[in-house]
């Protein structure tokens, strides 16, 4: 009996082992799974983050808030991260939408020499817009001109998209009729309300960039159009940027042209020639200087005397009104003195006959 329960034993004993060893590789191959599925949520979430040009973005800041918000600093901190909406914060990289959460971070505020300001330390949650060099964006057409093409995105932050990240190949600048042109406004009621206001929103009489085979214009009948953003522009803590719609923004082979080529249609030039009045060129007589004349140089020394002459003699006037004043002083003393005399000897006289 003993053999067999010791043959029982031995039998077990790797059943057992062979259990403890598969949990454990499940475990191992659990955990592999959770390390992969965290890491693929990490780079989707950096993905996320590189491909959206919207960021929450959490930040501390030092504010030094006016007294006149003493009963309630909370407002005055407020009121200061109202004055950053819209405006491009280099700290955050980006143009500050919105702010919320706001926390002080600690429980008194500190008042420095003479000056009433408390300063605050704050953390608050913002929302920021900030778009990078190379991402793509969509914008909306408002204004064709042949350097260059303005686009608004979201309805507003300026886009420029130059001339020389236009593909020419494919598109050209196609000048409008004038103003003044009878076909001008046969066209314009032709058009559907819709079409009007399209136009209206993105394009101007000067002309339109369009396909040099299809004639469709930049953008479409929407005006949407996607660009490439190749630079940012900031001045007075305003963010615009630069954009491209070629196949390879960052080559070299895109330098600015600053010899500008448009082609016009042959019905506008000809409208353009046929209104254009012949332009009469002056005539233009070439008048001999006279050798008499005086140079600018002698023209000025001689400016210069003047001035010194009229100086120099403004002076002796001056001179000579502050003699007159001192000469009418002295005879004043000396018309005082005599009369003191005068009345110290009537004085005297009185006194002798009086004795």
């Amino acid at each position: 009996m003993s053999q067999i329960s010791e043959h029982k034993t031995k039998k077990r004993k790797p059943a057992a082992a062979a259990m403890a060893d598969e949990s454990s590789s499940k475990r191992s191959k659990t955990e592999k799974v959770k390390k992969d599925k965290t890491k693929d949520k990490e780079k989707r979430k950096g993905k996320e983050v590189l491909d959206s040009q919207f960021r929450v973005v959490e930040a501390s800041l030092l504010l030094s808030i006016a007294p006149v918000f003493a009963n309630n600093l909370r407002a005055g901190a407020e009121e200061m991260l109202d004055s950053m909406l819209m405006r491009y914060i280099p700290a955050l990289q980006g143009v500050v939408l919105a702010h919320h959460n706001l926390r002080f971070l600690d429980s008194k505020a500190a008042i420095k020499a003479d000056c009433p300001f408390a300063n605050c330390n704050v953390s608050f949650e913002a929302i920021v817009w900030s778009p990078y060099v190379g991402q793509k964006l969509v914008g909306k057409v408002n204004l064709y001109s042949p350097d260059h093409v303005s686009l608004l995105v979201h309805r507003t932050f300026n886009v420029s998209i130059p001339r020389h990240h236009i593909p020419t190949d494919n598109w050209e600048f196609e000048y409008g009729p004038a103003e003044d042109d009878p076909e001008f406004g046969a066209e314009q009621t032709s058009e559907s309300p819709e079409d009007a206001e399209i136009l209206e929103e993105t394009t101007e009489s000067s002309g339109r960039w369009v396909h040099k085979l299809t004639g469709d214009k930049l953008g479409g009948k929407n005006g949407h159009l996607e660009f490439t953003v190749t630079g940012l522009t900031i001045a007075n803590r305003m963010l615009s940027l630069v954009g491209s719609i070629q196949s390879d923004p960052f080559s070299p082979d895109h330098v600015p042209d600053h010899s500008v080529y448009t082609t016009a249609s042959n019905s506008t030039q000809r409208k353009v020639r046929e209104r254009r009045p012949p332009v009469e060129v002056p005539e233009v007589v070439e008048e001999e200087a006279d050798s008499d004349e005086e140079d600018t140089f002698q023209a000025l020394g001689r400016l210069g005397d003047e001035a010194a002459a009229r100086e120099t003699a403004q002076k002796a006037e001056e001179r000579a009104k502050s003699e007159k004043k001192r000469k009418r002083k002295e005879n004043k003393e000396s018309a005082q003195d005599a009369e003191d005399e005068e009345q110290a000897e009537k004085k005297k006289k009185k006194k002798k006959k009086t004795t």
